[in-house]
């Protein structure tokens, strides 16, 4: 582990019986870093988060937080704020008083919260003494964070943190863990939405079916995977005339246009074979995106994961 990990996971397995949910997986989060944990449904992504904070054994490996190893009750885990699966509160008591009886039943003296700056951070304004029964979805997730910043937290684990918002919402939260981020706060969180890895995290770990896919830095998993988007005024003739071409390994239809995964060949080149064959070009875009890329990296793992069991 390097001296500025503050997660760092080593082989970690679960298996429940027969069937095996997390399998091996090795990856570091560093100090400072907001590190998406992207995965499909059913990745394994949960059982992980649990594993790092002691509510479950693992069946192999180990995981490690502050360079301690975790195990139920070791003290660094009162420096990690934790929302896993959601946030429960007591319907009929506001934001405040739940905040309050949630804090003093793990034997702390309300006057040593961080009242303020967790508020500060959770933007709910007077929302805070209203009950929480009537608070939108995303009011209770951004309650959820403020609870547990309640103790300065130096590490956050989160799972789904925008699950079930509606745009304004997850909005809302994005911009909540750019600031603690900026804090300093260390955050790792699940998702199995690409566009919000791509706008949150700096850094990347890709499972797949319990396994690790790839680890590295938003802007590296962008850099594996290019596609270009092409609307010309006839499109049967380009389908041909792209799919056919060195260095493409995809066309699709994307209407009006079509879509063009990229593997060495050159959008200027695929422009003049396009030109030459009779074909206008009325627009052509460069893409980047992490929904390419976390695809044809799923779906290689996925090829592998065949061939093996062939």
């Amino acid at each position: 582990m390097t001296e500025t990990a503050v997660v760092a996971v080593r082989g970690l397995t679960k298996r429940y019986g027969r069937v095996q949910a997390v399998a091996g997986l090795d990856f570091d989060v560093l100090r400072g870093q907001v590190c998406g944990l992207l995965g499909p449904n059913g990745a394994g992504k949960t059982t992980a988060l649990r594993m790092l904070v002691g509510l479950i054994r693992p069946t192999a490996g180990e995981a490690r937080i502050f360079d301690r190893l975790v195990r139920p009750g070791v003290p660094e885990l009162a420096r990690v704020g934790t929302i896993i699966e959601h946030a429960s509160f007591v319907p009929h008591l506001s934001g405040m008083r739940n905040l309050r009886l949630w804090w003093e039943a793990g034997g702390a003296r309300w006057e040593d919260a961080d009242l303020e700056g967790a508020l500060a951070v959770a933007g709910l304004g007077d929302a805070i003494e209203r009950r929480v029964k009537t608070y939108s979805q995303g009011m209770r997730q951004r309650l959820g964070l403020a609870r547990v910043l309640l103790g300065r937290p130096e590490l956050l684990l989160l799972d789904e943190p925008t699950n079930g918002l509606d745009p304004q919402e997850m909005r809302a939260v994005r911009e909540l863990l750019r600031r603690l981020s900026d804090a300093g706060v260390t955050v790792l969180l699940s998702s199995h939405l690409l566009a919000e890895i791509e706008q949150i995290c700096s850094h990347v770990v890709v499972m797949d079916k319990g396994q690790l896919v790839t680890t590295g830095t938003v802007r590296d998993l962008l850099a594996v995977s290019t596609s270009a988007y092409f609307e010309v005024d006839d499109v049967e003739t380009a389908r041909r005339v792209l799919a056919a071409a060195t260095g493409v390994k995809r066309v699709t239809d994307e209407s009006p246009g079509l879509s063009v995964e990229l593997d060495g060949a050159q959008r200027s080149a695929l422009v003049t074979a396009l030109v030459n064959a009779g074909v206008a070009v009325e627009t052509v875009t460069a893409r980047h995106q992490l929904e390419d890329a976390f695809l044809g990296l799923v779906g290689r793992h996925t090829e592998r994961h065949i061939g093996k069991g062939a």
